[in-house]
């Protein structure tokens, strides 16, 4: 068991400084006759009755304002989809962990928190859910002691502390967040020793997908950091202003990723289909194109219509031990750095992308891995869905969900890395100048106007056809330092929906590259396997380039 102490109350930080409370609105117009006759009825009640009526009637209210936008922020329809994909196998939370040379104190973070975080509003909201959605809204009795919490990991005969961080964090990942709260923690283990026997702290954070994709919480990353920046003021809307009523409708959601040309943000698509989603979202621009604006629009609706079958159509990949039913335990893994420019260099030889370099060993660990436990891969693929994203990185501090998912099948049974390399590169190829991505956001905005169950259906789509979520994401460059202590390691694991049970994260940081892994343990154990299986792969990968024949 995980023994958590609270400081004393001398040692709390002073409260949040106090933010301006949602504006408050007028109930409807009555008579003043009529409410004195509704206040006598309520007298005249039991106390018991009178206790029931007042409760249906704040939660009538409070449904009511959900419903009509009255007080606090309107969910995005996207935003509303994560919230309700919770469920018993699959909790929508990013986990991460940092781990800092010298450590940090519990003091030392509150603070900071809530100098930079809570500047964000998302981050002093809890959620009000109704039938048609949910509402942001202030949390009153926002205290930062149930959201930065102290932790002291238990002491295993035989364990190192890194494998107890590792332990804590896939039990973290399966308890879910206080509903009643704004929906995040943090977790911080003040004495921590790692593998490499330097002593600090780890910190381990919590947040629920509905907050922010993995890109935006990099925004908030830089924030918390010594020196980092806070984040730009957002700009009140008025009454009048069309976007604020505009964002709850899927028109919105799907024409705001073709006229921002965000799709470039990853290149996954190319310059001709760009411009074509720029031209499908402005048509006057279109007539002012003629002809060859014409053919760009006949072009991309093609392409959203074969891209809409591909979706509905995808085959069920290769059946592995990864893939089932999972349970209701998780456990996640990492491997140290690999050097940033060592995975350049490779891909400079081989003609190919870091990304195509990074997802060939990955696709070469797993396919080891079932080696390893007797089974045979050849000629197997498994299918992953990989995020990407749809806003410029300067909006990133916006938060929200704002990114899509494309299906890139993984050919786990080529044993020859260089070959798998670029079979990786065809296939990564293949998806440039596709709309999936947006296809797929749209999905998501569509199934936040359902209902559960409807939801539950439309994206289990995605389950039924899946092995695994894949994620990178770049981080900062350069090493960090958090109150005064050096970032030394950082990494991520993304969440899983429906029945998938493998989530493969990939972050750089300070000049190295990280694999990580988490897994559900009805599938994969131990994780751990999968993650020995990377390095080696890398290096036989990075031996076979050199020995290939390279010309004068």
């Amino acid at each position: 068991m995980v023994t958590r102490t609270t400081a004393p109350a001398a040692t709390q930080p002073a409260p949040a400084p106090s933010r301006p409370h949602a504006p408050q609105h007028a109930s409807p117009p009555q008579s003043v006759a009529a409410a004195a006759a509704a206040r006598r009825a309520a007298q005249a009640l039991p106390p018991a009755a009178r206790k029931a009526a007042t409760v249906v009637q704040k939660n009538m209210r409070r449904a009511a304002s959900g419903m009509l936008g009255i007080s606090g922020e309107r969910m995005s329809k996207v935003d509303t989809a994560w919230l309700r994909m919770d469920s018993d196998s699959n909790l929508m939370m990013i986990n991460g962990v940092w781990t800092l040379s010298p450590g940090i104190t519990w003091q030392a973070l509150c603070e900071r928190v809530q100098q930079r975080l809570l500047q964000y509003p998302r981050f002093h909201q809890r959620v009000v859910e109704d039938a048609a959605g949910a509402t942001w809204v202030e949390d009153r009795h926002f205290n930062i002691a149930a959201h930065v919490l102290r932790e002291k990991l238990p002491h295993r005969k035989g364990h190192s502390m890194q494998r107890a961080l590792q332990d804590r964090v896939g039990e973290l990942a399966m308890q879910p967040l206080d509903p009643r709260r704004p929906l995040w923690q943090m977790h911080l283990i003040e004495d921590f020793v790692g593998d490499d026997g330097a002593k600090g702290s780890a910190l381990i954070v919590r947040i629920h997908h509905c907050i922010a994709d993995g890109i935006a919480l990099i925004s908030v990353t830089m924030s918390l950091v010594d020196g980092g920046a806070e984040p730009p003021r957002r700009k009140p809307r008025s009454k009048g202003d069309a976007a604020a009523t505009a964002e709850d409708w899927i028109a919105d959601m799907l024409i705001k990723p073709f006229t921002g040309l965000t799709v470039k943000a990853l290149d996954l698509a190319g310059d001709g289909a760009a411009r074509s989603l720029q031209m499908l979202g402005d048509p006057e621009k279109t007539m002012q194109h003629g002809l060859a604006g014409t053919m760009d629009m006949a072009r991309v609706a093609y392409q959203l219509v074969s891209d809409a079958a591909a979706l509905a159509l995808m085959p069920d990949d290769s059946p592995t031990r990864l893939k089932g039913p999972p349970g209701r335990a998780k456990r996640v893994a990492w491997c140290p750095p690999i050097p940033l420019e060592e995975v350049k260099a490779i891909g400079k030889a081989l003609n190919c992308s870091i990304n195509d370099v990074l997802l060939s060993c990955v696709a070469g660990a797993i396919g080891g891995y079932l080696r390893n436990q007797g089974d045979d891969p050849t000629g197997q693929e498994i299918r992953a869905m990989i995020p990407v994203n749809l806003r410029p990185m300067e909006e990133a501090w916006k938060l929200g969900n704002h990114f899509g998912l494309v299906p890139l099948v993984l050919p786990i049974g080529m044993a020859n890395p260089v070959e798998r390399v670029y079979e990786v590169r065809a296939r990564m190829n293949a998806l440039k100048g596709s709309t999936q991505p947006i296809l797929a956001f749209a999905m998501l905005a569509v199934a936040g106007l359902m209902i559960k169950p409807a939801q539950d259906a439309l994206l289990n789509l995605f389950g039924r056809k899946t092995t695994a979520v894949m994620t990178n994401v770049p981080g900062p460059k350069e090493q960090l330092t958090m109150c005064g202590a050096k970032v030394t390691q950082c990494m991520f694991w993304v969440p899983q929906s429906g029945d998938i049970g493998l989530g493969v994260s990939i972050l750089s940081y300070g000049g190295g590259v990280q694999f990580g892994v988490i897994t559900d343990t009805t599938l994969c154990p131990e994780p751990q396997q999968i993650i020995d299986a990377f390095a080696p792969e890398f290096a036989q990968l990075s031996l076979l380039t050199l020995m290939l024949p390279w010309g004068e």
